[in-house]
C-alpha cells in the first residue's frame, strides 16, 4: 500500500484594498482650508507648486465650478493652473484666493 501525502494547503492571503488619499475631503471649513494653506506657507514657503496645489486642493474642497465661476475663469483653466504641473500667473492666485475666501498677509521675516 502507498501512503497518501497531502500539500499542507497555503494560508489564505488576505488582500488590501488602498484608495488614493485626497486632502480635500478633509478641508470641511473655511478655518481648516485657512489653516491649511497657511501650513503650506510656513513649511514650504518657496514651494510655488505646492502652494498652487494646495489652492487647488481647496477649490476642489468648495467645488471646482463654483470657485471658477466666482473668479472668472473656466473650470479646465482652473483646473490646469491649480493641477501637478501648473503654473498660475499671480493674478490668477489672487482672483482664486479671494474665490476661496482666503486672504495672504504679509508679515517682516
Amino acid at each position: 500500500m502507498s501512503k497518501v501525502v497531502s500539500k499542507p494547503k497555503k494560508p489564505a492571503v488576505s488582500r488590501t484594498k488602498t484608495v488614493a488619499y485626497d486632502v480635500s475631503e478633509q478641508l470641511r471649513t473655511p478655518e481648516e482650508m485657512a489653516a491649511y494653506l497657511d501650513a503650506w506657507f510656513e513649511e514650504a514657503p518657496d514651494d510655488a507648486a505646492g502652494i498652487a496645489r494646495a489652492l487647488g486642493d481647496i477649490a476642489r474642497a468648495k467645488g471646482m465650478t463654483q470657485v471658477a465661476r466666482d473668479a472668472g475663469l473656466s473650470r479646465e483653466s482652473l483646473y490646469k493652473a491649480l493641477g501637478e504641473n501648473g503654473n498660475p500667473t499671480f493674478a490668477t492666485v489672487l482672483k482664486v484666493a479671494k474665490a476661496l475666501g482666503v486672504k495672504f498677509h504679509a508679515a517682516a521675516a
